[in-house]
């Protein structure tokens, strides 16, 4: 009994993560039917990155809402979902990354499979982690506001020409299930799979290529790592700087000299390695002993 418990207590983040995946895309007719569900709460937002037009979705994805208001003719802001964005960031950071996003879950799982020998970062990490913050502001916020038809109406462009998480859960399940649709995918959604692809094969290789370099969501939660209601924390008095925390860090950070990076998706890894228990949360109220119990 004592084994089964270290066993879950140690997956307890990949429990939550599928649950929450499995909550938020409950909708199971609609992966049968290739339909969309449309009921109350489809005007909802979710925490993490799920496609609205994902058949099993039962929520809203906040940065497709987001670029749907802003490209929008007659609405160019919206107190609803930037209040939702930034009550998220400032209470859970990056910590939605981390446990509460599918696609998040994806790459976890990938980085998992053996394959090639691991890599921390791709060469040019230093400039490619901030690609997510151009996105943010140029594919999300800029052209969907000022790149618009004739009529006012703008784009958004970064669910029609980047999104991974779109194509995977919206594009490809509804291609498939619909027949009409098929004949009439042409370049954009052979470009949209050669984008999902590309970052499949980095996940086997890198961890979360996608989460590190082109999400805007996770930029914007990002931002608010070293100000949200849960963060890090790094005793001093205990610490000694071995490096341990950045060794098993995926993302290769260095907690004990930046505990709220910007880039910390809050997994705990470095909690749990950490030989003198010097690292805690301020969820916890304490420090985590020796062994890693609150």
């Amino acid at each position: 009994m004592g084994k089964l418990f270290s066993r879950l207590k140690n997956k307890i983040r990949l429990c939550i993560q599928v649950a929450f995946t499995a909550l938020t895309n409950g909708y199971a007719v609609g992966f049968a039917k290739g339909t969309i569900y449309t009921g109350p709460t489809k005007s909802l937002c979710v925490p993490g990155l799920n496609c609205y037009s994902c058949p099993g979705a039962l929520g809203a994805c906040p940065i497709g809402s987001l670029q749907a208001v802003l490209g929008s003719r007659d609405y160019q802001f919206t107190f609803y979902i930037v209040g939702f964005l930034m009550a998220v960031g400032a209470v859970f950071g990056r910590f939605v990354c981390g446990w509460l996003c599918p696609f998040g879950l994806l790459e976890d799982l990938l980085y998992k499979v053996p394959f090639v020998k691991k890599i921390k970062k791709l060469p040019g990490d230093r400039w490619l982690k901030w690609l997510k913050y151009v996105i943010l502001i140029g594919f999300v916020i800029l052209l969907p506001l000022y790149a618009v038809d004739f009529l006012g109406q703008g784009d958004p462009w970064f669910c029609k020409y980047i999104c991974p998480s779109g194509t995977l859960g919206a594009g490809i399940p509804l291609v498939l299930a619909n027949e009409g649709m098929r004949s009439a995918v042409g370049w954009l959604f052979a470009w949209k799979n050669l984008v999902l692809a590309v970052l499949i094969l980095l996940s086997f290789l890198v961890y979360r290529p996608f989460c590190r370099y082109l999400c805007p969501l996770g930029a914007i939660y990002g931002l608010f790592n070293p100000i949200s209601f849960y963060r890090l924390k790094v005793d001093q008095k205990k610490c000694i700087s071995c490096g341990a925390c950045q060794k098993v860090c995926k993302l290769d950070i260095a907690v004990w000299e930046t505990p709220n990076s910007l880039e910390c998706i809050r997994c705990g890894d470095c909690k749990k390695a950490c030989p003198h228990g010097a690292i805690g949360s301020s969820f916890e109220g304490r420090f985590q002993n020796k062994k890693g119990e609150v």
